[in-house]
Parts: structure tokens; C-alpha cells; sequence
């Protein structure tokens, strides 16, 4: 029996899949569970809406994330942390992913999630680094930060 997932079944299937598994254990264990449904001409239809919704969703997000990308490249966009610092340029303590993503909410009113901000160690010096961030599994972007001395 033809059948489409509904959910993840371990060994069986992901979520959209359509396979064929055994009458018994499609009409006794997966569509009673409701973690799949038979494979018929008008479900067949409705998931491939679904799949067609998902990838322009999907396009939709990618595009965005472009654009947001080169919002954040341009040589203007530097996003400036005022830190109290040593006479030898090191901070007093370090300025984390998200004390970056505070700053550049306010400064530029673009809302970015903290852990996006890929900084393997936090900053603990004055002046410029580059730190990548993760837009979309596709797309990433490098934002300046400016340190400067409290």
C-alpha cells in the first residue's frame, strides 16, 4: 500500500515521503497514529501544493537574506560598541554576539537573532573586526565592528 508520511517515522520514512509499506502496518500503525495517510490522486495533489508553497517560502527567505546581506556589507554600515579599555588598547572584559546584536538593533533598526553572529572568541581589543553572520544556510554576510574606548 502506497502511502504519504505525515511525520518523521524512524526506519520508515521522513515527513512528505511516499512509499510503499505493508496493508497491515499502513492501515494499523501509521494511518491510525495519523503518521501517514494513503497515497491517492487528491493527496498526491495536495502535497505537491504543499512542496511548491514550501520551495517558493523558501525562495522568499533566500531573497531576503540577500538583501539583508547587502544592507550589512556596505562600507557605512559599521556598527560602533563603546567599551572601557586599558592604556594598551585591551578591554575590560569582551564584547559578545549578543551586546553586536544589541548595537546594531539600535543603531540601524535591523533586528538580528544573536546567535547568527558567528564570533568564535568575543572581542577584546579596540579598533576594527569583521564578523561573519549566518543570514540563510545559503547566504553569509561580514559586518564591521568598531570598538571604541568608553
Amino acid at each position: 500500500m502506497k502511502v504519504i508520511f505525515l511525520q518523521d517515522v524512524k526506519g520508515k520514512g521522513k515527513k512528505g515521503d511516499i512509499k510503499d509499506v505493508p496493508n497491515g502496518y499502513a492501515q494499523n500503525f501509521l494511518i491510525k497514529n495519523n503518521l501517514a495517510k494513503p497515497a491517492n490522486n487528491e493527496s498526491m495533489a495536495e502535497l505537491k501544493g504543499k512542496q511548491k508553497a514550501q520551495e517558493k517560502h523558501e525562495a522568499e527567505l533566500l531573497a531576503e537574506a540577500e538583501e539583508l546581506k547587502t544592507v550589512l556589507e556596505k562600507e557605512e554600515t559599521v556598527v560602533k560598541i563603546k567599551a572601557k579599555a586599558g592604556e594598551d588598547g585591551r578591554l575590560f572584559g569582551s564584547i559578545p554576539s549578543k551586546q553586536i546584536a544589541d548595537a546594531l538593533n539600535k543603531q540601524y533598526s535591523i533586528k538580528l537573532d544573536k546567535r547568527k553572529i558567528e564570533l568564535e572568541q568575543p572581542i577584546r581589543a579596540l579598533g576594527y573586526t569583521k564578523v561573519p553572520v549566518k543570514l540563510h544556510s545559503k547566504v553569509t554576510a561580514t559586518i564591521t565592528v568598531q570598538t571604541v574606548q568608553e
